[in-house]
């Protein structure tokens, strides 16, 4: 009898530390990876499908039932001269949109993606607390020609007295509303308080008034944008012409980006790189 309760407890014992353990898994495992969606971001050849004036040429509007008219937007980048945000592969940009009252703010933290394992990517950023229990940022993978980057982007709005149309503030105006707007992810990035330190040191890379148009292609709500940049000896302005769509499945993101790849060819519009405004704007600014 003795030998038999023994036995019964034994079991108790390691059946609860089985649970024990199995709700420790549950808890660990509860929090997976972020669930991006896509953006096919293709270059268009800027000699081609701009006119005199560096506006689309009707053939493009017309082909993706594109209007004459524009949305402009304004951006910058605020940086220390030393690019420590942007090294540590955190942006932090202000942009401002024809038509919106207030600034938009957004702090964006890039990962590589390796051999185009998207998987991988996902789960260093899990690693770094960015998981599928983050409610303030939103996942996307920015897939360009051959290249694919993960961002994780939190974006804020706020206004500032004394701007109108599509200004934007000050540098010390900037630094104002980035620190104050600052999420506590990228203000602990190195040490706590590091982002604050950054934005406190920090200069403006910009601005950069660009103009997008919006069609379809496709199925795809498609969008051109142009950006004039700053050209590599700083005598003038290089025109970065890039089409894109956005999509909540890996599939068609796939599909459709080979798809649009071979359709801009067929029309002698393609540019066989990777966009890289961002990194163009912070070495030419």
């Amino acid at each position: 009898m003795l030998k038999t309760l023994t036995v019964r407890s034994t079991m108790r014992a390691g059946l609860a530390a089985l649970a024990m353990l199995g709700a420790g898994l549950n808890l660990a495992s509860a929090a997976g990876n972020m669930v991006p969606d896509y953006e096919v971001k293709l270059l268009m050849n800027p000699n081609v499908v701009l006119d005199a004036d560096h506006k689309l040429k009707s053939t493009v509007l017309s082909t993706f039932n594109m209007p004459t008219s524009v949305t402009k937007m304004n951006v910058l980048f605020m940086d220390t001269n030393a690019r420590d945000i942007y090294n540590n592969t955190w942006i932090a940009r202000l942009r401002k949109t024809e038509g919106e009252s207030n600034f938009e703010l957004t702090y964006k933290k890039r990962y590589p993606i390796d051999n185009g394992n998207i998987s991988e990517a996902l789960y260093k950023a899990s690693a770094d607390g960015f998981d599928s229990s983050e409610k303030n940022y939103e996942a996307q993978i920015e897939w360009g020609y051959q290249k694919k980057t993960l961002s994780i982007s939190n974006t804020k709005t706020d206004s500032k007295s004394g701007y109108s149309g599509m200004d934007l503030p000050s540098s010390s105006d900037s630094r104002s509303l980035l620190k104050k707007n600052i999420p506590g992810k990228m203000d602990n990035w190195q040490y706590s308080g590091w982002g604050k330190s950054m934005l406190d040191n920090s200069r403006k890379y910009g601005p950069i008034l660009a103009k997008r148009s919006v069609g379809t292609w496709s199925g795809q709500k498609l969008y051109i944008e142009v950006w004039p940049i700053l050209n590599q000896a700083g005598t003038g302005i290089e025109y970065i012409v890039e089409a894109s769509f956005k999509t909540t499945s890996e599939a068609t993101a796939s599909a459709k980006h080979d798809e649009l790849q071979a359709y801009l060819i067929s029309r002698g519009w393609f540019v066989a790189e990777d966009s890289l405004k961002t990194q163009l704007i912070m070495d030419r600014y």
